[in-house]
């Protein structure tokens, strides 16, 4: 099965794009895998699938998927990349466009600086719809790591989210706390561990650890959780510069309730075909 393809990246978090309109996919876990495997395939942070619309009031159907081959609900960077990927097809030519996804409808802009902003819906807090174990809602829970405790917000922005206050950025365990509390029992579809240094109200550092991805250069809906938790916890403005490994990302969010507003860059790279 002979596949067409668009690699492209929001800040370094790379995606290969497939346009399932254009071509007809039916695609495995296995597949999936396959494509994103960096060594045997053409190698990604996630698979982007481009569908029509299945959801009134939108104009597409927007689908991830990870290098493990599951399916998840969000992804901000991948987002803009869609924007991007229907605006250079000739699929849309509008400046505003609704999408449907896994976690409900999102709003893609274009902006005039060439940039586009991601309105990611409302977050979530209630730890049922997270889904996050929990016996109450709070700003913050207490979490044992092997042996450890830690301080965490959790919420959802159309998918799971830890968020650590961490003093020093480039001293995070990144790599040793993210798959266990990506893992952990609390987060019973696994969770997104954001690693967020505050460098002043209208500024901060982030590295993510990706469910299902391990960390990556950038990742929008973790963005978008870091700010509403340093929000919540009265750390943060209303709108962040978000500084992340593969670039900065500007996050608005107002107060609950209210949706939360993503911009950066998206570009494409190459396309190619890859024979499953």
């Amino acid at each position: 099965m002979k596949i067409f393809f668009t690699k492209m990246h929001g800040l370094g978090n790379d995606f290969v794009v497939l346009d399932a309109i254009a071509q007809t996919l039916d695609l495995s876990s296995d597949d999936y895998r396959i494509i994103a495997d960096r060594h045997f395939g053409i190698g990604c942070d996630q698979i982007l699938l481009i569908e029509n619309p299945r959801m009134e009031n939108t104009d597409f159907h927007y689908r991830i998927f990870n290098p493990d081959g599951s399916e998840v609900e969000a992804c901000g960077n991948g987002a803009r990349c869609f924007a991007r990927f229907v605006r250079d097809k000739g699929l849309s030519d509008k400046s505003r466009i609704p999408v449907g996804t896994e976690a409900g409808r999102i709003i893609l802009h274009h902006l005039p600086n060439g940039t586009v902003e991601v309105d990611m819906g409302v977050p979530i807090f209630e730890p049922s719809r997270i889904p996050f174990t929990a016996p109450l809602q709070a700003v913050t829970y207490p979490l044992d790591v092997a042996d450890e405790a830690f301080t965490i917000c959790a919420l959802s922005m159309g998918n799971p989210h830890a968020v650590l206050v961490v003093p020093n950025i480039d001293q995070a365990p990144v790599s040793r706390l993210g798959p266990m509390i990506e893992n952990h029992p609390h987060f019973p579809q696994r969770a997104n561990v954001g690693f967020m240094q505050i460098d002043q109200r209208t500024e901060i550092h982030l590295r993510v650890y990706e469910r299902g991805a391990g960390e990556t250069l950038a990742c929008g809906s973790g963005a978008c959780a870091a700010v509403v938790a340093g929000r919540l916890q009265g750390l943060l403005d209303e709108q962040v510069r978000v500084h992340l490994r593969g670039g900065d990302l500007v996050v608005k969010w107002h107060s609950e309730g209210q949706p939360v507003l993503m911009q950066g860059p998206a570009e494409s790279v190459y396309e190619g075909t890859i024979d499953l």
